[in-house]
């Protein structure tokens, strides 16, 4: 396996061949790869008849990715192919820090999106997948574990006129939060390099780039949560049995 830096939220690996499908197997080390209805992996680049911002050149702000699968994709790897181009930094923030920067500053805001069930729809032209769940995901005694946010796939749920407002407020906040450089991590994704991620905890996202200065392509996939804690689980059996037995 190539070197790996690590931080708090994320995994980049480097030295990773870039060979066509090389994600499934770094992913398959780490657990099961998730197929969905874009295949066992898909293609980031630039093309005209993309039905996504992704398959664009243009920026995208911070988020989750498929909010409205059940369950929700949980690791997320993204592996640069090719970069030639000085834009298309990657972008990752960690929801856990604005979360609770939001309920300091809005208490009664954060309870009514950690609460509210909200449509989440996705539509192409073979495509729908629709699923209702909060905004901000807790776990069982109710502490943060991340969010589910993408701004264009969500809708309006309906509630009283005084929780409407309050509603839009906190969201709207949740938002600039999210695009405040004080809890954004920025960088160049190069070729070779592959980053692996919660995709509850951490939305990612990417600057702007510029097409014609060259290619940039990426291939992404998605892993279940329970993969890595299954693996990482065997290794410390593993590690216990071979020290008895030593």
């Amino acid at each position: 396996m190539p070197d790996y830096f690590c931080l708090d939220t994320y995994i980049i690996l480097h030295g990773v061949p870039t060979d066509p499908e090389r994600i499934l197997q770094v992913g398959s080390h780490y657990g099961y790869v998730k197929e969905t209805n874009f295949g066992r992996y898909f293609e980031v680049y630039s093309r005209p008849d993309g039905n996504d911002l992704a398959y664009r050149s243009v920026a995208l702000g911070p988020h989750t990715d498929n909010p409205y699968r059940n369950p929700v994709p949980g690791i997320q790897l993204l592996h640069c192919l090719v970069n030639e181009t000085s834009g298309g930094l990657s972008t990752l923030v960690d929801s856990l820090k604005v979360l609770d920067k939001l309920r300091h500053e809005t208490p009664e805001g954060y309870e009514l999106l950690k609460n509210t069930s909200v449509r989440f729809r996705f539509v192409d032209a073979g495509t729908e997948l629709v699923t209702h769940r909060t905004m901000i995901q807790t776990d069982d005694d109710g502490h943060p574990t991340g969010v589910h946010y993408s701004p264009r796939l969500d809708a309006l749920p309906l509630l009283s006129d005084s929780e409407t407002r309050l509603f839009h407020r906190a969201r709207q906040r949740l938002g600039e939060l999210f695009s405040d450089p004080t809890y954004e991590v920025r960088f160049t994704l190069d070729a070779g390099e592959l980053m692996l991620f919660d995709n509850s905890r951490v939305l990612h996202g990417r600057t702007s780039y510029d097409s014609n200065e060259g290619r940039r392509h990426l291939q992404g996939c998605y892993l279940d949560v329970d993969g890595p804690r299954e693996r990482f689980a065997s290794l410390v059996r593993n590690r216990e049995y071979n020290e008895e037995a030593a």
